[in-house]
């Protein structure tokens, strides 16, 4: 296993003397520092620690098969008995346990939001205007005082109406106001339905139909650019609840329609108490619109028990969380990562300030130069990045390292493979993270101690980056909406790369049999098959969609709830699982071979030459195809090996520049070992990156093949041949 921190190593090309001089001061580092260091490892390992060499530790059990039947199910040791299905004896819905929060963290920090002091327009010099903001510090509201904040918007909905058990919607971007309405739901037993603020008309209008609402939450913006073009498809609402403090009277509103401040319906609950109905733990929570790769978008229904289910098994693998902790919230809320990441830190006192993808670091891209990004503000502890995140900081954090001068940037490498050996061991690098990695880490704020990885899988080089440079570990998660967003997270200092880690305390997983994708529990060296979830954290089904449910989830004959996910994984010795394959992305070629999609895009995506790629194959052709966004700067430097002149645009439609990537992705798939028919034979590059803003990609970053196709049809008709 040593092996697998040695390759990801950083190219050495150094100069003798360096080396031998900064060998020579590790040595005499390691030397002093050796024996203080090697009496404190024995005092501050507590059980689970940091400690054992990475062999070590991946032969601790994480989960065991209950039965000792390779195909499941598997539950993690501590959970034999029985799973956890709450943190708290009693406090078995929502509104109790935020009640519990603030009953124990009454005047402690708990939402943030950063004042916006001005905004201007900055000018390129291609003449294209950007947005800037110069923020200020972050303005707090205690527990008491959100408590305070949802009882009274909860009130005045009721006033508005809203009654107990009728759903309410809200359609918001991440932001104190969001949790705020969350829980004044909660309180007043009003499921939530959640919508992606990046959806489409179309699906927003359905998603609000099919579930009935008269009233909306939301804010200005979202009001404006997207929800005001569709209320003419949605009858059935009467009031739209604005969160933002702006104007206070809302003309030119479809009649029937009233408009409110957030406030104004504050006050007209701060009056008497209105009829609280207290939910039952089996009532529905949240709606949750899933934006789904495939189709129109599906309603998840999350009950109270199946929400505290999934918060109670991932806070049993983040380690010390207490209300000293800081978490910084900028996913989108309507995904289940977010949510029950913020949930987690409520039941816990933590803090959360908010921020956004645009306004993240000092480097993003709305905040004004020489001015604060929120992390450099706020310095959180705690964060939730989606790879693609992760992945944007490497190839910033690598290009800058390009950019050193020689003796940093072999002070850099050196440093860097030095860390990863010492890892591997099981030893931490003191000295090489206040010299060499204080700057890199100063990019999330310098403070954090945990990063959360969840809803797509992060490629191995990115893990072990914000291993070594970030100086904290990073938990690697596998968990769907249909399952609370439960399932496994990896223990923290389990630095193998591409495992999902073992189950949560509050679930179990079995593998079955998929025969024609050729996955068996009796597969050798490690059982494989479809990931079956259940436990407290199933969820109760799709809204209003009968044959769905029937198709996905079952009822086992102990009454537990079971979810197919369509996913395929694999056990290992230790009891971890492993994501190899997915249902939904085989295709079968022309002469019989299956073809992953999903496979050979993880596989590709370790490219540095390639930002994205989403594979295609027809049926009825026999080869595959691959549509690649390429990274600019690796793109830009591969036409200058080789004389090709032009802007990335146009070096995109050059047939010569396709045959390069081509060649080097060949190469890149060969030594990622897969067969010959799984490598695309013709590509297409596409300059613009997919963004969830341009519908190619879901919120989450997964590719929507559906509208990948019907972008590139042109394309792949080229690319068939014409036929």
């Amino acid at each position: 296993s040593h092996n697998s921190f040695t390759k990801m190593k950083l190219k050495e090309d150094l100069n003798p003397m360096l080396l031998l001089l900064f060998h020579l001061m590790v040595w005499i580092y390691t030397f002093i520092t050796f024996l203080p260091s090697y009496i404190l490892s024995w005092v501050s390992t507590p059980d689970g620690g940091f400690y054992g060499s990475e062999e070590e530790r991946a032969k601790r059990a994480k989960a065991r098969p209950l039965l000792g039947r390779p195909e499941g199910p598997y539950r993690a040791v501590n959970a034999a008995k029985r799973l956890e299905t709450s943190l708290h004896p009693g406090v078995d819905t929502l509104d109790k346990m935020f009640e519990y929060a603030a009953t124990r963290f009454p005047h402690r920090d708990c939402l943030g939001t950063r004042e916006v002091i001005s905004e201007e327009d900055e000018r390129q010099d291609n003449g294209k205007v950007f947005k800037k903001v110069v923020l200020g510090e972050y303005r707090w509201l205690s527990y008491k005082e959100v408590l305070t904040a949802a009882s009274q918007l909860g009130s005045g909905l009721a006033s508005l109406g809203q009654r107990p058990k009728n759903t309410i919607a809200i359609f918001c971007e991440t932001r104190a106001e969001w949790i705020i309405a969350a829980q004044a739901c909660f309180l007043y037993n009003f499921p939530l339905v959640t919508l992606y603020s990046t959806l489409g008309g179309p699906a927003i209008a359905h998603g609000l139909n099919e579930s009935q609402v008269s009233h909306i939450i939301t804010s200005r913006e979202l009001l404006e650019t997207r929800l005001k073009a569709i209320l003419i498809e949605v009858p059935r609402l009467q009031h739209i609840i604005v969160v933002d403090n702006t104007p206070t009277s809302w003309p030119g509103y479809p009649r029937g329609i009233s408009v409110h401040n957030m406030a104004a319906v504050q006050k007209l609950g701060a009056k008497p108490e209105n009829g609280l109905c207290q939910p039952l733990p089996s009532d529905i929570a949240v709606i949750m619109y899933t934006s789904g790769s495939t189709g129109i978008p599906k309603g998840v229904m999350i009950s109270h028990s199946n929400i505290i289910a999934g918060i109670t098994g991932m806070a049993e693998r983040i380690p010390n969380l207490c209300e000293e902790d800081t978490y910084i919230g900028y996913l989108p809320l309507a995904h289940v990562l977010e949510l029950s990441a913020e949930l987690v830190c409520v039941a816990h006192g933590c803090r959360i300030g908010y921020s956004s993808p645009q306004t993240l670091a000092d480097q993003s891209t709305k905040i004004k130069k020489g001015s604060k990004g929120d992390t450099s503000v706020l310095q959180p502890t705690l964060m939730a990045a989606v790879p693609e995140i992760m992945d944007r900081i490497y190839k910033n954090v690598m290009t800058k390292v390009e950019e050193m001068n020689c003796v940093q940037r072999t002070l850099f490498i050196l440093a860097y493979n030095y860390k990863l050996e010492q890892l591997a061991k099981g030893y931490s690098t003191p000295l090489c993270d206040k010299l060499v990695f204080k700057k890199v880490r100063s990019l999330l704020g310098g403070q954090t101690r945990v990063l959360l990885s969840g809803g797509a899988p992060l490629s191995a080089a990115t893990q072990r980056f914000m291993n070594v440079c970030f100086c904290c570990p990073v938990g690697q998660g596998y968990g769907l909406t249909e399952t609370c967003g439960a399932g496994t997270i990896s223990e923290l200092w389990d630095y193998s790369t591409g495992r999902v880690g073992g189950p949560l305390v509050c679930c179990e997983i079995k593998l079955k049999d998929w025969v024609e994708g050729g996955y068996r529990s009796t597969d050798k060296p490690h059982p494989r098959g479809e990931i079956l979830v259940g436990g407290p954290n199933v969820t109760m089904g799709y809204y209003r969609n009968e044959a769905k449910n029937q198709e996905d989830f079952f009822v086992d004959e102990n009454g537990q709830r079971w979810f197919c996910t369509g996913d395929i994984g694999e056990f290992h010795q230790d009891g971890c699982l492993k994501i190899i394959d997915r249902k939904k992305d085989l295709v079968k070629l022309q002469a019989g071979e299956y073809v992953s999609l999903g496979k050979v895009e993880a596989m590709l995506k370790n490219c540095p030459l390639v930002d994205n790629i989403c594979a295609y194959a027809n049926s009825d052709e026999t080869y595959v195809i691959g549509f690649v966004v390429p990274n600019q700067k690796q793109l830009l430097a591969l036409a200058d090996q080789y004389g090709i002149r032009g802007s990335c645009e146009q070096l995109c439609n050059t047939k010569a520049m396709e045959e390069l990537v081509l060649k080097i992705i060949t190469e890149a798939a060969l030594a990622a070992q897969l067969e010959r028919f799984e490598i695309p034979r013709k590509i297409c590059l596409s300059p613009e990156p997919w963004t969830p803003e341009t519908g190619l990609v879901t919120d989450a970053f997964k590719l929507k093949r559906k509208e990948l196709k019907t972008r590139y049809q042109d394309d792949i008709e080229r690319m068939y041949g014409g036929k």
